[in-house]
């Protein structure tokens, strides 16, 4: 991606990320996912640009260049703060209307914007997660999911967690090996990936997005409380909707985003990549991307 990194300053963070693109294009956020960087998206903006489309790509809380802009703000990782994160800014480089694009962490947060700010996201598409609908979390009762899920089930170990903080690059280069087919990546491809982790905030970001959904005395942060209200009270979308999947992903199971339908009142289309992992982004940026442009346009 050839865009200069940019700040923005939101009311609880400094948001790094990159514009590119003709800046009257169609705008479109790429919200990378876990655990990995704004990098997945370098060949997908790129051939986006190429169509016309101007694409803003952040830093995910605890993620790169990203932080916080005080101490004393919770590390919330939920999908509701991602959410808002990314409407903050898009309203604080002036974009009132906008599309989504959303893996893995990110499609849960695509989800999420259109749940709750249906006026302002024109489409999304999520990649390598199904809608939940009210954003519940369901613990699997297949046990192959279950088995999937370990990495989950880990961090709600009483030393789960710092085992996490002790080794933050170990612990995501195992999903790296697990998720996908192998040989969809490289080790430089891993490190440069991997500077993302460096952040300060990245373990905390981690352990709260995930320990969130399964431990009930791990607290998210108040300020969202009246927009998780919210959500519990939705299981449709009315924003158009792509869904990519892909069909070899051994971290999510794709039969779980089957048969979603009645959940998308203004359209959902489901696109499964034969062969492609957890990673679609970058593991076939072409299809994506291609698949993208037409559900945008």
């Amino acid at each position: 991606m050839q865009a200069s990194l940019r700040h923005a300053r939101t009311a609880k963070l400094d948001i790094a990320y990159s514009d590119s693109g003709p800046p009257a294009g169609q705008p479109v956020l790429l919200l990378h996912g876990w655990p990995d960087s704004a990098r997945a998206w370098a060949s997908v903006a790129a051939r986006l640009n190429a169509a016309g489309f101007r694409t803003i790509v952040p830093d995910l809380r605890g993620f790169g260049a990203t932080r916080f802009v005080r101490d004393d703000i919770m590390r919330d990782g939920t999908g509701v703060a991602l959410a808002h994160d990314a409407a903050d800014l898009a309203a604080a480089i002036g974009l009132e209307h906008f599309d989504v694009v959303g893996h893995d962490w990110g499609a849960r947060a695509a989800y999420t914007l259109a749940a709750l700010f249906p006026e302002r996201v024109r489409r999304i598409s999520a990649l390598a997660l199904a809608f939940q609908p009210h954003g519940a979390f369901i613990l699997p009762t297949n046990f192959e999911q279950a088995r999937r899920f370990w990495y989950q089930w880990f961090m709600t170990l009483d030393d789960g967690p710092a085992a996490v903080r002790r080794d933050p690059k170990g612990f995501a280069r195992i999903q790296w090996e697990t998720w996908s087919p192998p040989g969809w990546y490289d080790d430089d491809e891993f490190e440069a990936t991997a500077r993302a982790f460096d952040n300060p905030d990245w373990a905390e970001v981690t352990l709260n997005g995930y320990r969130t959904r399964w431990c009930a005395d791990t607290l998210s942060d108040p300020d969202y409380d009246r927009s998780r209200i919210t959500l519990r009270t939705i299981d449709v979308i009315d924003v158009p909707t792509l869904m990519i999947q892909g069909g070899a992903d051994q971290c999510d199971e794709p039969e779980l985003s089957q048969g979603q339908e009645k959940h998308f009142s203004a359209g959902y289309r489901r696109l499964v990549l034969d062969g492609v992992g957890h990673f679609p982004p970058r593991e076939a940026p072409e299809q994506v991307a291609r698949a993208l442009i037409e559900h945008l346009r």
